[in-house]
């Protein structure tokens, strides 16, 4: 049996929250799987996950455990894990990959206090709560090919983004930038390589009316599917 993991601290006060559950109800009509919450002071230790075949960082941020919502993001980057994270998910994966990978210790998320040169994370200019805005993808990307389009209208529900001043730090070592937005601000990263990685701003979990996934979320559980198969080819 699949497991896939949610990783973020669950409200009925948060829509994505009621949206993704439902969502993952119509793929398991498809092919059984389990879906379990975890909250993110449970995520901080990264054995709570290691038996899972698939990490989603989900909105809801600011988190109970900043530690904990780094950890997931870590544990799938370097478990080769079909990892998705939206909005705040997306958020934390760029935090995570900052500090762990490019040498950014200190980078920080302004949405939790901090405000100086080492945010990473910066209130948007216009925040993008409750809004649809256009999405450019790169030729070739994953987020294309998911979406068999070179353009996308996607919903968002948050007000801070990656600050332009650091995107050449992350690129150096390894992050794509992959969607932009009219005014070319980063919507969509993605690492080559891995299984799966990809971080949304936008949050697909909003598209339509709930009742049939957006083609990232089909994408993320399709490589969920081949990354535990071939798991268990390899142990057999």
């Amino acid at each position: 049996m699949r497991t896939i993991a949610l990783v973020g601290d669950r409200s009925p006060a948060v829509r994505a929250h009621t949206r993704i559950p439902a969502l993952l109800d119509v793929l398991r009509d498809e092919e059984d799987f389990d879906v379990y919450w975890m909250p993110t002071p449970d995520a901080e230790d990264p054995e709570a996950l290691a038996g899972y075949d698939g990490i989603w960082l989900v909105p809801g941020s600011p988190y109970r455990s900043v530690p904990g919502a780094l950890t997931a993001a870590r544990v799938a980057r370097t478990g080769n894990k079909p990892f998705l994270g939206t909005c705040g998910g997306f958020q934390h994966a760029m935090l995570e990959f900052a500090r762990d990978v490019c040498g950014f210790t200190e980078a920080q998320h302004a949405e939790y206090g901090a405000s100086g040169d080492d945010d990473l994370i910066v209130e948007l200019t216009c925040s993008l709560a409750g809004h649809e805005a256009a999405v450019d993808l790169a030729p070739g990307s994953l987020i294309e090919r998911l979406l068999g389009a070179s353009r996308t209208v996607e919903r968002y529900h948050c007000g801070y983004g990656l600050a332009p001043s650091h995107l050449a730090l992350l690129a150096a070592h390894g992050m794509l930038f992959t969607g932009h937005d009219e005014s070319g601000e980063v919507r969509v990263a993605e690492l080559p390589g891995h299984p799966f990685f990809l971080a949304t701003l936008f949050q697909p979990e909003l598209a339509g009316d709930g009742s049939d996934p957006h083609p990232v979320i089909r994408g993320w559980m399709a490589a969920v599917r081949q990354a535990s198969s071939s798991l268990r080819t390899s142990m057999a």
